[in-house]
């Protein structure tokens, strides 16, 4: 039998607070149970693990919407579609490394110019922003 906890366990067991729950009941992303007489509504061990589950996909870079279309995939046999959207994931990050690095080249260029120039003369840095 799974255990019934109320919002606050269920943010404390998935390692959320209590307005991320919510935030994902509206997007979503979780279902929200119905109200019962006693008032409050509870959350079995399933609802965390799905919390855990879109809070790892986020720290991967997915969207919300992606994390849906994964939750819509998970139990079924489409290990292909996931494949297929974490490889467009990763072709997403290694291109966003790929600008990161070319910034802090620039970066490093700008400031061994500041470095390397004589104080009383103009900025290398604004200058190179003005330039280029």
């Amino acid at each position: 039998m799974t255990e019934k906890m109320t919002i606050s366990r269920l943010a404390s067991a998935a390692g959320v607070n209590v307005e991320t729950v919510r935030f994902y009941q509206k997007s979503g992303l979780i279902d929200e149970p119905a109200r019962p007489y006693s008032g409050y509504r509870t959350y079995g061990s399933d609802d965390a693990r799905r919390i855990r589950f879109i809070k790892r996909a986020q720290l991967l870079g997915f969207t919300l919407d992606e994390i849906a279309s994964l939750l819509k995939l998970e139990g079924s046999q489409t290990c292909a579609s996931t494949r297929d959207l974490a490889a467009r994931k990763l072709a997403m990050v290694e291109a966003k490394l790929s600008d990161l690095l070319a910034m802090k080249t620039a970066l490093a260029t700008m400031v061994s110019r500041c470095d390397s120039e004589h104080p009383g003369a103009n900025c290398p840095i604004i200058q190179t922003l003005i330039d280029d």
